[in-house]
Formats: C-alpha cells, structure tokens, sequence
C-alpha cells in the first residue's frame, strides 16, 4: 500500500541510508523547531502577561502561534526520529493523533492569518465601525470558532490512515485506502486553506494599501490647512504630531501583518505543489532532499513569525526583552524600550480598540472641531 509521504509532513521513504543525508536533515529540522518553539512560545507568553499587548490583533497572533507550536511538535520533531530510526516507532495511537494534530495546526494556521487580515482590514478602512467590531471579546469567539470547526473537520484523518507494514517488516503510518480516494481531499485542502485564504488577503490588504495611501495625502492638506491658524507642526500638542504617529503605527503593523503572510505564501506553496502534483501523478515524486527542502520549508514558516515581530514591531520587542531579561535589565532599560515603542500615551478603551489622548489642552469651538477630527483620524488596533 502507497505511504501518504506525498501528503504528511513526517511519514514515507525519506531516510536514506546516507550519514550526510541523516546528519543534514536531523540537524536542520532541530535547528528550526527549536527556534520556533521558543519564540512561539514567548508570543504567547508576552500577549499574555502583558496588559497592553491585549488587542484583538494580537489575540489572532497568539491563535497563529499555538497552530505553529502544533506543526513544529507534530510534524517536526517526528521528522528527526523518522531520519535516524528509519521507520515509524509512534504505534497506531501515535499515527492518528500525529496526523491530526499536523493538519489542525496547518488548517488552523492559515484561518488566523485570514482573521487578522480581516480584523487589519476593518480598523484600518472602517475605524469608526472597529470600536464596536474589533474587540477582544469578539476576536476571542471568532478563535475558538475557528479551532472547534477546524477541529472537527481534521478528525476525517482518523479514518484516512492507518499502521502499515512494509515487506521489510518496516512499520509506516500511511494510507488506509487507495492513494486515488483521497485525490477529493487533497484538492479541499489545497482550496479552502490556501488558495482561498490567499486570494481574500491580497484583496484586503489591496484595499488597506488604498486606504492608507490616500490617508497620507489627505492628512497632509488637512494639516497644512489647519497651519495658519497656529497649531503648526511644532505646536505642543498639535494634532499633526500625533496623527503623523498613528499613521506611522498602522502602517507599521499592517507592514508587519503583510510580511507574515507574504512568507506564508512563499513558504508553503513549494509543500503544497508538490502534494497537489503528486495526486495526480500514479508514481509520486519523492525524492528525499526535494521533501526535505519542502518540509524545511513549512517548518521555517512556523519557526518565523517570531523574528518578524521582533524586527517589525517596536512593542513586540520591548515585550520579548522584558520576559528575557525582566530582571536582569533594570528600570532603565525597560523604560528606553517602553518609549521606543509607544510615541503618546494609549488605553485600552472597553471596546477592545485603542484611541489616542488628545491631552487636556484641547480648547473649545473650532479647534474642539478639529480634535474630534483629529480623534477620528488617530483611532487604530495597535500591536
């Protein structure tokens, strides 16, 4: 019976025989999971902890970082065990719940990432509507709706696969049926968790892209208008100031948002052509080094998003450094880092959303006017 190597992320003749071979693949394989354990899990951890890091956007961030806690434990540490025992030593338990976990960790993977776009596109194109919409609350129905759907539909693999034995009495998880019955299947997959979430992304974040460019451009008349009357750039207080930071802040996140789903896309698809290729095929492409850059490649996108955040997000940063060096690094520190990542002052306002303080200097009449205006244009999910 043919192994689903075409399809899992673990099982299938992929070990050679070859030192270079065991030693190249258990050695990248660690590499990354342990990079991505790590810092997954520090998301986690951060967003947690941390009063301020609680925003719907980061909700979803916390939902992607525990599906890629799932791939890297379940489709890649078995991988290393794969390559240096040569056969599958997980039993029949470990077969079906391996193989479950691997594709609700990648289902639930791609359902984030559309949620967070989603939520990006909503307080960034429709801000006034975000303050009801974009809450933690709701973000927090919508990820719990989308592990309970997401998990029902990975329990198909349950009858899908199944312990086989080789004629060299060499156990593999593989296929329960015939290859050609799960053709239907593969193509779902293909479709409804990245295709389809990849072509709703490019579209929302088109729109987002739109919307922030004319921002710019109106921003900038309404703020030269709004120069001779006094409150220039320079003025304390003035709304230029603060709203030339808030539209820094969206476009940093909606930047950094982009960046993970760019890498998704480019990271999976060299994994899902050769699945979708394969179906198709009566004798599967499998040759060992181009599955092992395939599954490196999925790997990676579960250890990255880490290293994005670190990099692109000024708050993430200083979040990471407080949990590593929360004692280590005194007051200063931990206020250098607090100030670099947050220009004014925020709050959490109970609809889940963040407002800029406008302070108390505002004054009455046509400047109040042009505060509420200046509110409106300052309101964002930050990160």
């Amino acid at each position: 019976m043919d192994g689903p190597s075409n399809v899992s992320l673990v099982h299938g003749d992929t070990t050679l025989g070859l030192p270079e071979y065991k030693v190249i693949s258990v050695f990248l394989v660690l590499l990354v999971c342990t990079t991505g354990i790590v810092g997954n899990t520090m998301v986690v951890l951060v967003v947690l902890t941390s009063q301020d890091m609680h925003t719907p956007t980061n909700c979803y961030l916390v939902s992607l970082a525990l599906a890629d806690l799932i791939v890297l434990v379940a489709a890649g540490l078995p991988n290393v065990s794969d390559s240096l025992v040569g056969h599958w030593i997980y039993g029949h338990a470990g077969c079906l719940g391996i193989t479950y976990f691997q594709y609700l960790g990648i289902n639930v993977s791609s359902c984030s990432i559309l949620a967070f776009t989603v939520e990006r596109y909503i307080a960034i194109c429709h801000p006034m509507k975000a303050q009801t919409v974009c809450t933690v609350a709701r973000a927090k129905r919508i990820i719990a709706g989308i592990w309970g759907v997401t998990s029902l539909y990975c329990l198909l693999w349950f009858f899908l696969v199944d312990l086989n034995v080789h004629d060299n009495q060499r156990l593999e998880c593989g296929y329960k049926v015939s290859r050609d019955l799960y053709l239907p299947i593969y193509l779902l997959d293909f479709t409804v968790f990245f295709i389809a979430p990849l072509l709703v992304t490019m579209v929302l974040y088109g729109f987002i892209g739109r919307i922030l460019f004319q921002s710019s451009l109106s921003q900038e008349a309404w703020q030269k208008a709004r120069q001779p009357t006094g409150q220039g750039e320079g003025a304390p207080g003035s709304c230029r100031s603060r709203s030339k930071g808030s539209m820094s802040s969206r476009k940093q996140a909606t930047r950094m948002l982009a960046v993970v789903v760019l890498l998704f896309a480019l990271l999976w698809t060299p994994y899902r052509t050769l699945v979708l290729l394969n179906s198709f095929l009566a004798q599967p492409f499998l040759d060992p080094w181009v599955l092992l850059f395939c599954r490196t490649c999925v790997y990676a996108n579960s250890a990255i998003n880490p290293v994005i955040y670190s990099l692109m997000s000024q708050k993430f940063r200083a979040a990471f450094l407080k949990l590593c060096w929360c004692k280590a690094a005194g007051p200063q520190k931990r206020t250098a880092g607090v100030t670099a990542s947050s220009y004014s002052a925020a709050q959490e306002t109970p609809g889940g959303t963040e407002k800029m303080q406008l302070g108390s200097s505002e004054a009455s009449g046509p400047t109040a006017a042009g505060s509420l205006h200046c509110q409106q244009e300052l309101h964002f999910s930050a990160l």
